[in-house]
């Protein structure tokens, strides 16, 4: 993984919290797909929605959330999803917004924030996330900012900080998947299975977008070479091979978001469902 640090302006007073909402913006201007704001640190997040830590602890607020994305899917495909559908679909943006909050940071600038449930807030009619930048930071010894950000933790090597990275979002997901899995009907294998896609194709997407597909593969491979619990499977990528002869990087899902309840016909590319050759297709297509 190539790593661009930030360097710190001279004569300011540097903070984690600073610091970490220049990173998430820098990553909202890249990933479009991303809808998120950041709120000044300052001043704290505002009052929309709900935070990530009211869908775990209120039935009222987590039953919002999901009846929020059913009228979104309604409004957008004129479909009716079931319950569970709708929970699903709902739990999958979460997981794909928030890690990729934390794996874009670290991808892009080698350090890891931790993001608490309290930290996020959403706003259930438009889905638009708000972080809050918190004081919690990892990052390598040798990181020019371990020695001025107070508070910033250092690791030794890069594995320890795909170590805080894989802590960092199990730590987040988990009481939002105990709260919301009886709505999605799902066992922990299948929604971990949700959470280590969604961890996985976060990466490979900010990838893409900066033209570097190649280099987040190997660093979605790095962070989840195999199952390393709670994740109970690693990122898996292999290589199609298209008729002109071009390797496509590709994997299969270990879950499945439910989207092809919705639109049968226009199933995930990496949906267990879908078999090579069509994969290849829409790769080349």
């Amino acid at each position: 993984m190539t790593v661009a640090l930030e360097t710190l302006p001279t004569g300011t007073s540097p903070s984690v919290s600073g610091l970490l909402a220049d990173s998430y913006r820098q990553l909202a201007e890249v990933c479009e797909a991303l809808a998120v704001r950041v709120a000044d640190p300052e001043s704290g997040s505002g009052q929309m929605g709900v935070t990530g830590a009211e869908l775990t602890k209120n039935r009222g607020s987590l039953d919002g959330f999901v009846e929020a994305e059913a009228a979104r899917v309604q409004a957008r495909y004129d479909h009716t999803p079931r319950r569970d559908v709708a929970a699903s679909r709902a739990l999958h943006d979460y997981a794909w917004s928030v890690g990729l909050l934390m794996s874009g940071v670290w991808y892009l600038t080698g350090r890891v924030p931790r993001i608490h449930p309290e930290d996020v807030r959403v706003d259930l009619t438009s889905g638009m996330f708000e972080i809050t930048p918190g004081p919690d930071l990892a990052c390598l010894r040798d990181d020019p900012v371990a020695a001025t950000l107070p508070g910033a933790l250092t690791v030794p090597h890069e594995e320890a900080l795909r170590a805080e990275l894989r802590v960092a979002v199990a730590d987040h997901m988990g009481p939002l998947l105990t709260a919301i899995g009886p709505q999605v009907r799902r066992g922990p294998r299948t929604l971990w299975g949700l959470v280590s896609d969604d961890l996985v194709s976060g990466i490979w997407y900010l990838g893409r977008v900066l033209g570097q597909e190649s280099d987040a593969v190997r660093a979605a491979t790095a962070l989840l070479p195999s199952a390393v619990p709670p994740f109970p499977g690693g990122a898996d990528f292999r290589h199609l091979e298209g008729a002109d002869g071009r390797q496509h990087p590709t994997r299969t899902r270990l879950g499945c978001c439910l989207y092809y309840t919705i639109r049968p016909a226009e199933a995930c590319g990496t949906c267990p469902r879908t078999c090579d050759a069509e994969r290849l297709r829409r790769l080349e297509g």
